[in-house]
């Protein structure tokens, strides 16, 4: 992050988002000398004031483990509660500007449930909040639209008060280490690149596994379910970066445009290639855990999906023929996100006369988190006779190589100050991902129970085998 001042606008600044995640990513940030002569403006409905701003920021950064330094929220943090209008909006923030003399650097975040994102967008632009004499960047966080008609009604919307580039669609999986290395590690590699097509690999599998449940999400997650709220981003934008072809050049323009060839040569998958799943009563650590629909604002009768299993077919020539599997859930029995590559066994197993074995395939696993690295799996001979052969892996992880990561709230925070939108997602992206999932929603598609503590439900069109679970 450079040194140029700016005012940091977090629309619903009181929520668990600015508590958990931005206001830790900002004093760290803060802490490592960027954006030392930055204010931030908390926006809410609350009444309560600079001071009591003040108070629930220290309060968060504590319970991330944080102490600020002792000026930083009596100095750089301000309050202002909406009841008072976009309006007095815009007074606060120039208020503020003149007071800091900054010179009119925006950014607007939309910390926000999805239902206040018109009215936010339209008051900010109303109000003439979308110009400056600076830049003014808007970055508005997932889901962005429920289906592909809201998604462009929303498209349209924001395009009335901001152009493209002022625009950051924040998915904060792409900010981290592991996922922005996975183009590195491909095109700077000639020994994987020369692998990655449908000649070498027989199979995708992403994976994103989340152990805990809706937690106090209930009343959005039930409206939107597990497709909505993973698949149709988290998921979908990591296997763009895996199937994309070699970009032009190493520039936001470039990825987004390899980026959105792949998604528009992805059909809609029939539902018979579609499983859903829906979390019932389990054990977790050998302690009980209550089912979907005993959870605090979920409906005793929902039919909402907590998981979702699903194959996509890349219409391509690079990847013709090659299934890519889906897979996301809540309650299953540990976190993870792993990318899984497949690669094609040998054509004739020549070790057959000596002990009847056959060679595994080589597998590439990429793990996002925790524990980021890469593993790739091969064959050796066991010592001794007859030849038996047995799988082992190659080894790479970042904290080893590198220490600590960074969140990847900083990561993307520091790109949003920067212009760099490398890492957020354009509108046809939004769109093109929406098109893929939309007939889907228009689907009925049957829930099946899981036990919490499981891998989903038996039912799913994913291979069996040890390059799910076992890795």
């Amino acid at each position: 992050m450079g040194n140029e001042p700016f005012l940091f606008v977090v629309m619903g600044a009181t929520g668990d988002l600015m508590a958990k995640k931005l206001l830790p990513a900002l004093y760290r940030l803060f802490s490592k000398g960027h954006g030392r002569d930055a204010v931030i403006l908390g926006v809410a409905t609350r009444q309560i004031g600079d001071q009591g701003f003040r108070a629930f920021a220290e309060e968060s950064l504590k319970r991330s483990g944080l102490r600020p330094e002792r000026d930083w929220c009596s100095q750089r943090l301000y309050y202002y509660s909406l009841k008072g209008g976009f309006e007095g909006l815009s007074k606060k923030v120039k208020e503020i500007e003149a007071r800091h003399s900054l010179p009119g650097n925006r950014i607007f975040y939309l910390a926000l449930p999805p239902d206040a994102f018109p009215s936010t967008i339209e008051g900010l632009g109303e109000t003439g909040l979308n110009r400056s004499k600076g830049w003014t960047r808007l970055v508005v966080e997932k889901p962005f639209g429920r289906d592909l008609a809201s998604a462009i009604e929303l498209n349209n919307l924001v395009g009335r008060y901001f152009h493209e580039n002022q625009v950051y669609r924040i998915d904060h999986y792409l900010g981290k280490e592991t996922v922005q290395n996975l183009l590195v590690f491909r095109f700077a590699n000639a020994i994987f690149e020369s692998l990655w097509h449908r000649d070498r690999v027989e199979r995708v599998e992403i994976t994103v596994a989340e152990r805990e449940g809706v937690e106090k999400r209930a009343g959005y997650y039930d409206r939107a379910g597990a497709l909505r709220d993973m698949v149709q981003n988290h998921l979908t934008q990591l296997l763009t970066l895996v199937a994309m072809e070699v970009p032009v050049t190493f520039e936001p323009d470039s990825i987004r445009y390899e980026k959105v060839k792949v998604l528009k040569a992805i059909s809609s998958p029939s539902k018979e290639d579609v499983v859903f799943g829906q979390y019932v009563e389990g054990e977790m650590d050998g302690k009980r855990v209550r089912g979907y629909r005993e959870e605090e604002g979920v409906r005793p009768d929902s039919e909402t999906e907590t998981y979702v299993a699903l194959k996509l077919e890349i219409d391509n020539w690079r990847w013709q023929g090659v299934p890519f599997y889906l897979r996301t859930g809540k309650r299953l029995p540990r976190k993870l996100t792993r990318i899984i590559i497949v690669f094609r066994r040998s054509p004739v197993c020549i070790f057959r006369p000596f002990g009847g074995c056959e060679a595994n395939p080589n597998i590439l696993s990429i793990t996002i988190q925790p524990d980021e690295g890469f593993d790739l799996y091969f064959d050796v001979k066991k010592v001794g006779q007859p030849v038996i052969l047995d799988t082992q892996r190659l080894c790479f992880r970042y904290r080893e190589a590198f220490g600590e990561l960074p969140e990847a709230y900083e990561t993307l925070l520091v790109d949003i100050l920067k212009g760099d939108q490398t890492l957020f997602v354009h509108r046809e992206e939004v769109e093109e991902s929406w098109r893929i999932y939309d007939p889907l929603l228009k689907e009925t598609i049957p829930v099946h129970p899981y036990r919490a503590g499981t891998w989903g439900p038996e039912t799913n069109p994913f291979p069996k085998g040890e390059s799910w679970t076992g890795l």
